[in-house]
C-alpha cells in the first residue's frame, strides 16, 4: 500500500524533530493517525525544515530527526503500508514552498496568529522563514493531492490558507491542486493537560520536567511525575474542567490509556482517594508506553534499518510530489525540461 491508492483518499500527518514527543502528543494526535491506514492513502512526515525557523544545534537535530521517525514507526506506522520520509529528502517541498509564495497574501501571513505567538518568544530572530512557514506547511500539503489532514486548534489557520493558496491557484489555472480537509477528531483525542498547571495544555518546553510526561520516559520516571501531579483539596474524583483541572486531567488520561468511558472511569475511582488515581493513571500510561519504548529501541539499535525505510519512503513521496510539480511548472509556463519526460 506504500504506492499511489487511487482507490482511497490520501491523508498526510507530520510532526516537528524539536524535541521529545509528550504523552500530549501520544494520546492527542499521533495515536489517532495510526488507524487512518486501514482506511487511507498515508504519508506520515518529519518536517524538519520547518524546525530550522529556530536555531538548531546541528547535531541533536540530525539525532532528533531520526529519534521522530523511530516513534513514528514505534508507534505503529507501518512503513509496508504508509509513506514515512523526511521533508528535506525530498527536494519538491522547499520548490513549491516559492512557487505558492507568489499566491500567499502579506495580509493573510501577518493575521497568523502562530506567527505572533512565535515572534513574542524568539524576538531575536524573527526570520523570514517564520513568517511564510504556512506556506512551506501548504506546499508540505498540496504536493500529493492530500484529501484530509488531521489538524488540531493551533493549525487551523494554517489549514484555511493552504485551502485558500489551492483555490486561488485553481482558479487560475484548472483544478490542480486538491482542496484539503481539516480531520477534527472530537473523539479519542485527549486533550492532555500540564502535570503541574493543568490549566494550560501539556508542552515539551513546559519549565519543570515533572509537568510533562515524554514518550520515551522509563517506567519508573513516569510514575514518579504522576504521583506529583497536582490535583486538590476537595477529596472528590469526577470530570469537572474548570473546577478540577487536576483530577480531570488524571481521568482524562487513565480514559486514553485504558480505552474507557468516563463513566467506567467514575465508577472505577468511586472510592475517591487521589492517591489511587495517580498509581494507576501512571500503570495505565506505562502499559501503552512500554511496548513503544521496545520498539523504539530496535530501531535506534538498528540505525542501518531505519535509514533503509526513510530512503525508501522520500523516494516514494518524491514521485508523487513529481507528478505535482510538474503540473505546476507547466500550469505557470515553466520549462519542465527533463521533468515532464520523466514524469509527464
Amino acid at each position: 500500500m506504500t504506492k499511489a491508492s487511487p482507490d482511497r483518499q490520501v491523508a498526510l500527518s507530520a510532526a516537528q524533530p524539536t524535541g521529545q514527543l509528550t504523552i500530549g502528543n501520544l494520546f492527542g494526535a499521533i495515536q489517532n493517525w495510526i488507524p487512518l491506514q486501514d482506511h487511507y492513502d498515508t504519508l506520515y512526515c518529519v518536517v524538519d525544515l520547518h524546525a530550522l525557523t529556530v536555531r538548531q544545534d546541528p547535531q541533536q537535530l540530525r539525532q532528533r530527526i531520526l529519534e521522530l521517525a523511530a516513534i513514528y514507526l514505534a508507534v505503529g506506522i507501518d512503513p509496508e503500508r504508509s509513506v514515512v520520509f523526511i521533508q528535506s529528502q525530498v527536494h519538491q517541498h522547499a520548490e513549491l514552498a516559492w512557487l505558492l509564495s507568489t499566491f500567499a497574501q502579506l495580509g493573510e501571513l501577518e493575521r497568523m496568529t502562530q506567527f505572533k505567538d512565535k515572534a513574542q518568544r524568539h524576538r531575536l530572530n524573527v526570520n523570514a522563514g517564520l513568517f511564510t512557514y504556512p506556506v512551506l506547511m501548504a506546499a508540505d500539503i498540496l504536493l500529493y493531492g492530500t484529501h484530509v489532514v488531521p489538524v488540531g486548534e493551533d493549525q487551523k489557520q494554517h489549514l484555511e490558507l493552504t485551502r485558500d493558496i489551492a483555490i486561488r491557484f485553481n482558479n487560475l489555472y484548472g483544478p490542480i491542486f486538491q482542496v484539503p480537509e481539516p480531520m477534527i477528531q472530537a473523539q479519542g483525542a485527549a486533550r492532555v493537560r500540564d502535570l503541574q498547571n493543568p490549566e494550560k495544555k501539556m508542552s515539551k518546553s513546559a519549565e519543570s520536567e515533572l509537568a510533562r510526561v515524554m514518550i520515551l520516559d522509563d517506567a519508573a520516571t513516569v510514575l514518579k511525575k504522576f504521583k506529583k501531579a497536582v490535583t486538590d483539596s476537595l477529596g472528590v474524583i469526577r470530570f469537572d474542567e474548570a473546577g478540577q483541572a487536576g483530577v480531570t486531567n488524571l481521568l482524562t488520561l487513565w480514559c486514553a490509556a485504558t480505552g474507557n468511558s468516563r463513566e467506567a472511569a467514575l465508577d472505577h475511582f468511586s472510592h475517591h482517594q487521589y492517591g489511587k488515581l495517580k498509581v494507576e493513571t501512571a500503570e495505565a500510561v506505562n502499559a501503552v508506553l512500554d511496548p513503544i519504548r521496545q520498539r523504539y529501541r530496535h530501531f535506534m539499535e538498528d540505525p542501518g534499518e531505519l535509514q533503509r525505510i526513510l530512503d525508501r519512503g522520500a523516494g516514494q513521496a518524491a514521485i508523487r510530489a513529481e507528478k505535482i510539480m510538474v503540473r505546476v511548472m507547466d500550469a505557470l509556463g515553466l520549462p519542465v525540461g527533463l521533468r515532464g519526460h520523466r514524469h509527464g
